[in-house]
Parts: structure tokens; sequence; C-alpha cells
């Protein structure tokens, strides 16, 4: 951690006075990713020993960046110490905004044009920026080949299959698994493949998008990636979603690439199930073999995905054992198991004035935490907040400023902290949080926004936030 800090500081001339860990940017990749910042200064830090694969992504942000793409720009990095510096974009990933602008299969506009966004920027990495990669730095392959199908492929078979218990017939599911790597290797590929683009890879800051995690990008075809996003399992879009943005993909696409539309959907299709496979396999060795359970939670999303391929798909080459492999694995009582929901805690926190009241508890539980944020320093005293709220920038940036403002929330996430991981352990299923203040408008909101952002990285935790006196001001 230290390096790190040398670096900020070599960087921006200025000490490091925080340090976050962003464990839930982790995921399975084994790097370790902070957040350093100051009062005027943020940067995402990452500490990795795997040289080439840094190398790879360093030299690809550069790469473009230079094309004018939304990427991170590198501040400082030590290679010899596996560490580097990149630009900070905030705690909001595309799931995380689609998860909070839907309602079951019901997604908002917002997220709809946040995903068209996405889309419609794809292209430009495959194609423009593609054309004059360096490949020579891709890790572990330079092209998504023969052998890195195979890796994949075999990769879903022992860790997915096998620990899942779905029966099989290895020679003829090999000979299937060879078929589909032939007809996958005869759609053009001379493109960059992203490898990873999927929800949790891409930012957004402001409504744009921003993207992340390309270390693993070779040469390939263009169907993996996009396929990758549409059909990422948790983030579970309906299919007339999914077709939408394919055709805009596919319209975005043409700006940048004389193609034939029938001849990309050949393969289309081909590529969903073996990004599927490979999505299967990660879970598989992640859940089912390292114990890390909460990685089976994806797969119901995913075998609903198969479950709709195999009802309204048909594949131009015939994958007899594969596709009965398919058929067991949604047939399969182990794997229907998994598909029942996880407990779950709902957290609801309040924002509201105490000249109104405390919020009523509707759960029945007696009302969790109530926090006074009166002795915080108070934006509605100055002119220029008066008709700002605790969600405006300008109002963020005053408070996050205040140093009592950040010991007063460190110890309020603190207690909560210890209150929610109790109640999960004893399958409660309620907690309340309030923030008052004078007016529930500035502190309170801010609070209860801050402590929601943190808590919406936990798994088994829903939040539901409600801002009491500005909803009543807004109906």
């Amino acid at each position: 951690m230290e390096i790190l800090k040398k670096l900020f500081e070599q960087h921006f001339h200025s000490p490091v006075e925080r340090v976050q860990p962003l464990q839930g940017q982790l995921g399975g990749s084994g790097r370790k990713i902070v957040r350093l910042s100051n009062d005027d200064r943020s940067a995402i830090g990452i500490l990795y020993d795997v040289r080439e694969e840094n190398i790879a992504f360093l030299e690809f942000s550069r790469h473009f960046r230079h094309h004018g793409l939304p990427v991170p720009e590198i501040y400082s990095e030590n290679l010899s110490q596996g560490a580097y510096l990149e630009e900070d974009f905030g705690d909001t990933t595309l799931f995380q905004f689609l998860s909070e602008h839907r309602n079951g299969l019901a997604i908002a506009p917002e997220a709809v044009a946040a995903y068209r966004k996405v889309v419609a920027m794809l292209p430009r990495f495959q194609v423009e920026a593609g054309r004059d990669l360096n490949y020579a730095l891709c890790y572990p392959r330079a092209s998504f080949d023969r052998q890195s199908i195979t890796w994949d492929l075999n990769y879903f078979k022992y860790y997915f299959l096998r620990l899942a218990g779905i029966s099989f017939n290895e020679q003829a599911l090999e000979d299937d698994f060879s078929s589909l790597t032939t007809f996958l290797l005869d759609a053009p590929r001379d493109y960059f493949l992203y490898r990873d683009f999927q929800s949790r890879n891409i930012m957004l800051r402001e409504g744009e998008p921003f993207f992340l995690d390309y270390q693993g990008g070779r040469k390939g075809a263009l169907q993996y990636d996009i396929a990758s996003l549409l059909f990422d399992a948790k983030a579970d879009l309906p299919p007339e979603l999914r077709q939408q943005l394919l055709d805009h993909y596919l319209e975005s696409l043409a700006a940048f690439l004389d193609f034939d539309r029938s001849d990309f959907m050949r393969f289309y299709y081909a590529y969903v199930y073996v990004r599927i496979m490979q999505a299967l396999g990660a879970y598989g060795f992640r859940g089912f073999y390292e114990r890390k359970e909460h990685f089976l939670q994806s797969v119901p999303f995913a075998l609903r995905n198969l479950r709709w391929l195999l009802h309204n798909v048909e594949l131009p080459i015939t994958l007899p054992a594969l596709m009965e492999a398919f058929k067991g694995m949604v047939a399969s009582d182990k794997l229907q198991g998994l598909s029942s929901e996880p407990e779950t805690l709902t957290v609801r926190i309040f924002s509201f004035s105490f000249h109104r009241g405390l919020p009523q508890d509707e759960s029945g539980n007696g009302g969790g935490f109530v926090f006074d944020g009166r002795s915080l320093p108070n934006p509605g005293r100055e002119e220029r907040f008066k008709a700002l709220t605790g969600k405006d920038a300008a109002v963020i940036e005053y408070l996050d400023r205040q140093e009592s403002v950040r010991q007063f929330l460190s110890s309020a996430i603190s207690l909560v902290d210890a209150s929610v991981s109790t109640y999960l352990q004893r399958s409660f299923k309620h907690l309340m949080v309030s923030f008052g203040c004078t007016g529930g408008q500035h502190r309170s909101v801010y609070l209860a926004e801050q402590l929601a952002k943190h808590l919406r990285s936990k798994n088994g935790v829903e939040v539901v936030v409600h801002h009491r006196e500005q909803e009543q001001l807004n109906p």
C-alpha cells in the first residue's frame, strides 16, 4: 500500500489522507483495488503481481485514450512492484444503475438510454481503435483462437458440468466442442475483442459511460462482446430489450464497417452460447470449487438465458451432446435449488426534519437507528445552497470537506454495518436507519445517500431510500 501512496504523492504533489478498499470491484481477478484521496484529489490504486496483464492494461489504456475513448487516464505506475494509479470514475457501475432503474423486467428509460450509449461506443473499440492496436501486448493470448476457445469450453466442462453433477458423454461432448470451435473460427476475427464487456466493467459518471477491465482483450470476432453485454447473466435484460440494443449496435457498427447483417447473425448466437459457457465456468470455479457461494447467485439467471436460447434459437450447426447437457442443466434439481432467492435484509434509510417528528416504521420492528445531524455544519445557512439539497454536487462537495461530517458518517456506518452483519446472520428481514436535521434538506439527505451508497455494495442487502420532507414537497 505504501507504493500506491508514494505514487499518489509524486503525481499530485500532495499527501494521501484517506485509503478506501474497493472490495466490490475485485470480482474474481485477485487484484487489490483501493481509492486514495485527499480533500482535492482522488485516484484508484491497483496492486497486482501479473506483470504482463498490467502492461496490457496500461498500454491499451493509452492507446484507447489516443483514439478519444472514455477509459481511465494512467497517472503513475511502478511495474516492478505491480502498482499503478488511474483515474477515478466514481462508484456507479452500469449494473448498479440498471438495478436502481428497474422494476422486475420493466427497465426505466434512463437505464435504456445508458445501455444505448454503451452499445454505440463498442464499435469504436472493436474497429476504430482495434485497427492499429499492438496485439503483441495481449495476455495470455493474442487472439481468440482455437486454444482460447478450448480453454473456455474445458473450464465450463470441468468446473461447471462436473461440479454441478450434470451427466454427459465426454467423447460426444468433445466432438461437439470441436465442431463449435471450427464454426466460431469461420467468423471474421480481425477486430478488438474486449473479452469482459459486461455491466460491472462500465462506469457511469454524469450519465456518460466509461470503460474498464479490458486487459484480457485480444483479436477476435465482433459478436463476442455484444453477446457478453446483452446476455450478462445477473443484468437479466428482457429479450425485447436485448433485440433493440442489438439492432442499435449493428446500426452503430455500420458507421465503421461495411458488413452483411445476415453474415453477422449467422455466428451471433454461437458466440452467445460460448460466452455463457465461459461465465458458467467462472461461476462454477468460484462458487462450487472455491466455495464463494455468492458467485452461484448468477447461475439461475444464466439458466434463464439458456432456456430462452433453447426455445428460440436454432444454430446453423448440430451440437446434440452439448444441447443435451444444456437441457440437463435447466432441469437439474441441484441447479434449480440455486434459483431460490437468497435471504435478503431490507434496509430502509430515511432523511427527515426533527420539526416534523420521527419517520414511522411500517415494518413493525420499532424504528432502528436515529442519527441527529444537527450538530454538523449546515449548508442551509449559506445563500448559495438554500435552493439545493444533499443530493446536489455542490452540497456534497461542501459536506465532504468537513472533518466533523466525515467522522460522524464513519461512526454511523460502523454502527449500521455491525447491525447489518448480525441481522444477516440471524435472517432478520428489516432494518430502519433515519438521519434527521433541522429542515430535512441538506445534511440528513446527504448522510442518507452516503449510507445507501455504502450498503448497496453488500451481498444480501436491499436498500430503500426515502427523503421524507423532499418527497412531500415533490410528491
